[in-house]
């Protein structure tokens, strides 16, 4: 007998006994969610935990992004859920949580993310779904993304070993320095044809000697992180044209 046939046995039986054989709202059909429910939900809960990652290393511009993604995640959910439950997807925290993120508060911003990940377990139980409780993240399973802003790291990283010589941007209003040896900016090293990322690392990884005025031109000894945030700043100064 397959299992269908068992649960279809299972029930004629209780029904003999004048059992009342109670179904999940769900299977009942009076509070069924369309199709697709659960998986927009599990992409928003991964996105949640992007959110947490980002915002917690100050990587605000993913924070951003992370946002909308959770806010189109959960505006589609509202369309999946029948009507008169559909408000339970707009939570309140949405607006502050942004605002915190804009202005790169990292205190308001972890306020507003724990609000928000309490609204969303406030809404699994008025929906049934207490047996699904959501977390602030312990630890990050993206073991392949970086969280931290690798761009954002990179420019403050030029500019405290390199910007003594280099202009490391000319749009990030940097004071002019009388003292600066005669180095090419960064902009200006971006835009030559001969400096390939191949070659930049090379150079990153080299002792710099036999380089600058008077071919001394320091070693900045960066471990493979730091030059990964340097290259990543050539290749944006590159793309934008300075």
């Amino acid at each position: 007998m397959n299992s269908r046939a068992r649960v279809a046995a299972a029930i004629a039986a209780l029904s003999l006994f004048g059992a009342v054989v109670v179904l999940p709202r769900n299977v009942a059909g009076q509070d069924k969610p369309a199709t697709g429910l659960a998986e927009v939900m599990a992409a928003t809960q991964m996105q949640h935990t992007k959110l947490w990652s980002a915002g917690k290393l100050g990587n605000w511009r993913l924070a951003g992004y992370e946002l909308d993604q959770i806010e189109a995640g959960l505006k589609q959910a509202e369309s999946l859920y029948p009507a008169g439950r559909a408000s339970e997807f707009a939570p309140k925290q949405l607006p502050s949580l942004r605002d915190a993120i804009g202005r790169g508060d990292s205190a308001g911003f972890a306020k507003a993310y724990t609000e928000l990940t309490n609204a969303c377990n406030t809404c699994h139980r008025a929906l049934g779904r207490s047996f699904i409780t959501i977390q602030i993240p312990p630890n990050s399973p993206f073991s392949d993304q970086l969280f931290a802003d690798q761009l954002t790291e990179g420019r403050a990283l030029a500019q405290r070993i390199c910007g003594a010589c280099h202009v490391v941007s000319e749009t990030a209003n940097e004071a002019p320095r009388p003292l600066r040896f005669p180095a090419p900016s960064f902009a200006e090293l971006a835009r030559r044809p001969t400096l390939t990322e191949e070659g930049l690392r090379e150079l990153l990884n080299s002792g710099h000697r036999y380089l600058g005025p008077n071919q001394a031109m320091p070693n900045p000894r960066l471990a493979q992180y730091q030059i990964d945030e340097i290259v990543a700043l050539f290749e944006t100064l590159r793309l934008s044209g300075q």
